[in-house]
């Protein structure tokens, strides 16, 4: 058993992780990365984030060409799935990404590590931490380590995931046929997306909800549109409504199904569990340091990222916030700035979340439920696609932007959209946001013509009833 020391290690390659590695660095500390895959990127570059995009755009064109291009004069009538080349294709940007991931270790002189890694504990001075490959065993010190290991989904009691019957979003990128009847139990943003993939290709697709509304914690009138928009593509979506068990027979996987409204059944091929997510924390032996989850099951930490352990440090899905990996990203620089004595800090409240389903969703800051419930004042703006010429030109006239402002200054509270492109859009408006700013500088900023971008100015117009053109 031989040991090395390095001034950080960190434990896991995901969005977090790898950008925490880089980010140290390039600070000037020595840094080795231990990762469990065999390859780098973690659960999104390899079987989340990048996978699922890649999907919903080859899927959305075999939608296009079927249901969208005849209104625009183009006919296609032979047009044929190839699912094979189209899981090549997502397989291709996977290995280019992750083995871009590869490059920048190398460039950054960053050493990795394949296996499980375990803490052994430590001292003042150092961690120890053992990493696990097959037989091999290998003993690594450091002053500081970082846990970046993610989340993983979550396996209900009474369906296991088999891979085949009940699978996870893992399984229902790869499948290797559409299935004909695919019940997706969870209707927030994997179950949303992975239904789209799949009824876009062809699939009836069923989604069970057991809250009031889909993509739940987003702003109820997004919600509602983008319920009707999936709605009119195909989508049976059942709120508040529970999957209480399955029972396989010879026509299929049967259902049953129970909400306010009674009991029913339904007969599917195959049931996408997409319920949420949990910190990946097995096999870490955080008893052997002393650290303890919470009720949430993951690790609390300080304003620099540390757990209750010194030296021990914890970022993304294994803390409390929204599991986005462009959070666990930011928390990854800030990690090693703060590391290196510099005065940095992540703002979550300008941290944008999106769905990427037809139309995309995407917010940014409050929305109105907790405004209301902090007393806090606001007036609304709202401008809908179906009033944009672009939207209109590009056949995605579908949805609307809500700006929330304060009544006084204007100053920008929160940006909520549904409609063409809105994982795009709110880019604008989180770096408003970012600079306390108000819908009076959206308002100065002069927008091309004809645009989407346009929509999310006239909305900041709207909050103070000044729209041109609503």
């Amino acid at each position: 058993m031989s040991e090395t020391f390095y001034d950080l290690i960190v434990i896991g390659a995901g969005p977090g992780g790898y950008v925490a590695a880089i980010r140290a660095a390039q600070l000037g500390f020595s840094v080795a990365v231990v990762e469990k895959r065999s390859t780098l990127g973690g659960v999104c570059l390899n079987e989340g984030c990048i996978p699922s995009k890649a999907l919903l755009e080859s899927s959305e064109h075999f939608f296009k060409i079927h249901h969208e291009l005849a209104e625009h004069g183009i006919e296609v009538p032979e047009a044929k799935l190839n699912l094979e080349q189209m899981m090549a294709r997502k397989q291709g940007i996977i290995d280019k990404l992750t083995g871009g991931i590869a490059g920048l270790f190398k460039k950054n002189k960053i050493v990795s590590f394949n296996g499980q890694a375990e803490l052994l504990g430590g001292d003042s001075t150092q961690q120890r931490v053992k990493v696990i490959s097959g037989k091999n065993t290998q003993e690594l010190s450091a002053k500081t380590v970082l846990l970046a290991t993610g989340s993983e989904a979550i396996e209900l009691p009474h369906l296991k995931f088999d891979g085949v019957n009940v699978i996870n979003a893992r399984d229902a990128l790869s499948l290797t046929k559409v299935p004909k009847r695919l019940l997706v139990v969870g209707g927030g943003v994997i179950g949303l997306e992975m239904g789209s993939v799949w009824n876009r290709l062809g699939s009836k697709v069923t989604v069970v909800e057991m809250l009031p509304q889909i993509i739940p914690q987003t702003d109820p009138q997004i919600a509602q549109v983008l319920q009707r928009s999936l709605k009119k593509q195909g989508l049976d979506i059942l709120t508040k409504t529970r999957l209480e068990k399955i029972e396989k027979t010879q026509d299929g996987i049967l259902a049953s199904l129970s909400s306010d409204k009674g009991e029913q059944q339904i007969l599917c091929d195959q049931v996408l569990v997409a319920t949420g997510r949990r910190a990946q924390t097995a096999g870490l032996g955080l008893e052997k340091v002393g650290l303890e989850v919470n009720k949430q099951g993951q690790l609390d930490v300080d304003e620099n990222y540390q757990t209750a352990v010194p030296g021990i440090y914890a970022i993304g899905d294994l803390v409390p916030g929204l599991m986005l990996a462009h959070k666990a990203s930011e928390e990854g620089v800030v990690f090693a700035e703060r590391l290196a004595g510099q005065k940095a800090a992540v703002d979550y409240l300008t941290i944008p979340a999106v769905t990427y389903t037809w139309p995309e969703v995407a917010t940014v800051g409050h929305n109105e439920d907790e405004l209301k419930e902090q007393g806090i004042a606001y007036k609304t703006g709202k401008f809908y696609f179906s009033a944009s010429g672009r939207a209109l030109c590009n056949g995605m006239s579908d949805g609307l932007i809500k700006v929330l402002a304060t009544p006084d200054s204007g100053r920008i509270l929160g940006v909520h959209i549904v409609g063409p492109h809105a994982s795009e859009l709110i880019a604008e408006a989180t770096t408003v946001m970012s600079f306390s700013g108000s819908v009076h500088d959206l308002a100065v900023t002069c927008h091309a013509h004809p645009t989407l971008a346009e929509a999310l100015r006239e909305a900041a117009l709207a909050v103070n009833k000044e729209a041109i053109h609503a």
